[in-house]
């Protein structure tokens, strides 16, 4: 077989010569895109990871928003908020907070049921999807944010575990312009540390979360007082069917706030009116919460909004108040007086 004759260094090799340029621009760049592909994981796992631990500083929302209506939060860990906020808001938002792993599909579907009878649309997240968003993401909706939302919903579901998920959101989600967390929301709306809050005060909070920047805690409006009733009452319901019982795992309560029972057995819920009533809110309107605030009351103490004025009745409709029963007064007998001889 003869032999190839070895190429000159003016004839170049036809069987060992580089690929073209465009291939091999091609090539860097799937290289390129793979290795920012594996360092994006490689960064969510490693803050994912660290907000484990460590709260988070900030969120997209705060920073979106300081310019305008600036940053107030003040962290507090599980052991030091008040029990009944916790049911409240797993009554207001998410009522299988410790049944599902991430994802209600039920809520999912009744809200798109809803969606399609409907202009308003109604929302299905649960509270881990909702602190995914709030910790990770922008607030603006978009299928982007919807599938970034999901994965990031799953991880911390693995990561963090409920207590932790229930922590991160009641300190980071925002319950008044500016105002972002428990504590500050607390302090804003009543005055007071979020260890000691009420259950009434704990429901109001809660009954503000769909809109905190439309709706204020204190003083109440027609809308606030309505759900936040529905919520009180569902706070029981949410303590005696352990709804809420997978996010005390492991704390132990060090301060002054509500006494956490043993968690009971898990089951369905004993009154699944209530909860739906506490989870579906209305839409009536009030007045929003950058109306001029009205003038201090200087028999209350300082940052604590005044309660709502009494409602003024017509004079027909008040009753008088009744008095302290009295005796009858005493009547002196006429005296004797002279008679005339006949």
């Amino acid at each position: 077989m003869p032999r190839r004759p070895r190429p000159t260094r003016f004839e170049p090799d036809q069987t060992t010569t580089a690929p073209p340029l465009p291939k091999r621009r091609g090539r860097r760049l799937g290289r390129l895109l793979v290795d920012i592909v594996l360092l994006s994981i490689l960064v969510v796992l490693g803050v994912t990871v660290a907000y484990r631990f460590i709260p988070p500083p900030v969120t997209l929302l705060m920073i979106q928003r300081a310019g305008e209506d600036g940053i107030r939060k003040d962290w507090r860990p599980l052991e030091r908020i008040d029990a009944d906020l916790v049911h409240a808001v797993v009554a207001a938002e998410d009522s299988r907070f410790c049944s599902h792993n991430g994802f209600d599909v039920e809520a999912i579907k009744k809200a798109m049921e809803a969606n399609e009878n409907s202009t308003k649309v109604r929302g299905g997240s649960t509270i881990t999807q909702q602190t995914a968003k709030n910790v990770f993401l922008w607030p603006q909706r978009s299928w982007l944010r919807k599938g970034l939302e999901a994965g990031f919903t799953g991880l911390i579901e693995v990561v963090w575990g409920k207590p932790r998920i229930m922590e991160v959101y009641l300190n980071v989600v925002e319950w008044a312009p500016g105002v972002y967390g428990a504590e500050a929301a607390a302090q804003r709306w009543f005055g007071k540390s979020a260890a000691s809050l009420t259950r009434t005060e704990a429901a109001r909070l809660a009954a503000i979360l769909p809109a905190p920047r439309r709706y204020k805690a204190a003083p109440p409006g027609p809308y606030v007082r309505r759900r936040s009733g529905r919520i009180a009452r569902a706070i029981q319901v949410v303590r005696d069917d352990g709804l809420s019982s997978c996010a005390f795992d492991g704390i132990r309560r060090t301060d002054g706030g509500t006494e956490t029972p043993e968690p009971p057995r898990r089951r369905a819920p004993a009154n699944q009116d209530v909860l739906d009533a506490a989870r579906n809110p209305d839409t009536e309107s009030e007045a929003p919460v950058g109306a001029p605030p009205p003038p201090p009351d200087p028999e209350l103490p300082a940052g604590l909004p005044p309660e709502d004025p009494a409602p003024e009745l017509p004079p027909e409709a008040v009753e008088p108040e009744p008095g302290p029963e009295l005796a009858p007064p005493e009547v002196e007998p006429a005296p004797d007086l002279p008679t005339d001889p006949a």
